[in-house]
């Protein structure tokens, strides 16, 4: 997408042909950076410490990650390892494992002084093959926005939490690719942005994002979204995930969940924008099998901004001897999502719905 007028992609492979480059996310929005990723160390700490985020480009991250591990050591024991710490740098996201597997099966077969070119190729398609998805992503999406331009005047108005656009992937989104989509094709669309305590990724990363793309957006407190659903100031709810089960269940940003039931309540549709790869084929239950990513206190314990001076500075919120819970992510059931945009189309979430789109992936979990 672009960024003062020049494209760019999340993730990229530098001129050196070796190293790596990401845009440092904790960063945005004061400073648009980018950080060097030269190990496999390096990929873990930029998946840890979110550097990068968003399900998709964890994966791609961890797919460079591999490669990189090879070029120290592409030995089958020192590839089993760096396969266990790739999928150890976060626990919830399922692109993070996919993507890891997908690179250790696709090059253990090779001889060992081929091993690191294939990694390389081989994270390079997935970079490329997430493009494609999310673009895919979007123009399903953007059908469900023009219907509903269709049948009432003025703007879309379409409620976001958290972010799925493309800083969250290689390029384009999920969840905002459909937004871009109607934006591209001049129909009148505006977007409430959830703030997405604790971390601010709405107020930082998706209101940062459309307003590089001049898209019309309000950002709003995370307890707003019900009241604007009330006064039937929403037309459409789009946000993503990091795991789907196979019996479409959704794990995404903590406070999706109450976001699915203020929708449900005023009937406005409630649908996940999501690539097959961030579809968990082996569970059926996400509210006991997913599981749920404790963070650190101190990102609720502690808010950065800009003070009157220019300067980024942080302050603590409230009392440091009050404990702390930080849930990173909750599972919205099925049954409150209108339905999932996927790639191959949007089908029900479901079982048999995502069995229909992807044959060949869905397997018999009881």
């Amino acid at each position: 997408m672009l960024v003062n007028g020049k494209h760019y992609r999340t993730i990229w492979l530098d001129e050196s042909g070796t190293t790596v480059s990401i845009i440092d996310q904790t960063k945005l929005p004061y400073s648009f950076e980018f950080a060097t990723l030269k190990t496999l160390n390096d990929a873990c700490h930029a998946i840890s410490s979110m550097q990068v985020r968003g399900a998709p480009l964890i994966g791609a991250t961890a797919g460079y990650g591999f490669a990189l591990a090879c070029q120290v050591s592409s030995t089958d024991e020192a590839l089993l390892a760096a396969k266990h710490q790739l999928i150890a740098a976060r626990p919830t996201a399922v692109n993070l494992a996919w993507a890891a597997n997908r690179l250790y099966d696709h090059v253990m077969p090779f001889d060992h002084d081929q091993r690191t070119a294939a990694a390389y190729a081989c994270a390079a398609q997935i970079c490329d093959e997430d493009v494609n998805v999310c673009e895919s992503i979007g123009d399903y999406g953007l059908t469900l926005i023009e219907n509903i331009a269709q049948s009432k005047p003025g703007p879309v108005n379409i409620l976001t939490h958290c972010n799925a656009g493309w800083l969250a992937t290689v390029d384009w989104g999920t969840a905002l690719a459909p937004i871009y989509k109607a934006h591209q094709a001049g129909l009148d669309v505006h977007v409430w942005v959830d703030e997405t305590r604790p971390r601010n990724q709405g107020a930082f990363l998706t209101a940062w994002e459309l307003a590089s793309h001049n898209i019309p957006h309000t950002v709003i407190t995370d307890n707003a979204g019900g009241h604007l659903m009330q006064h039937k100031l929403v037309d459409l709810c789009l946000v993503g995930t990091d795991r789907t089960t196979a019996t479409g269940d959704v794990c995404n940003k903590i406070g999706t969940y109450l976001k699915a039931l203020a929708a449900r309540a005023n009937d406005v549709p409630f649908y996940v924008c999501l690539p097959s790869s961030t579809v968990d084929w082996e569970i059926s239950d996400g509210l006991t099998e997913i599981p749920i990513e404790q963070r650190s206190g101190d990102e609720i314990r502690i808010m950065q901004g800009v003070t009157s001076s220019g300067q980024v500075a942080k302050i603590e919120l409230f009392p440091e001897v009050s404990p702390v819970r930080n849930d990173a992510f909750d599972i919205t059931p099925a049954e409150l999502v209108s339905g999932l945009i996927t790639e191959r189309g949007i089908v029900e979430a479901s079982r048999e719905g995502l069995r229909e789109l992807f044959p060949e992936l869905a397997l018999d979990v009881a």
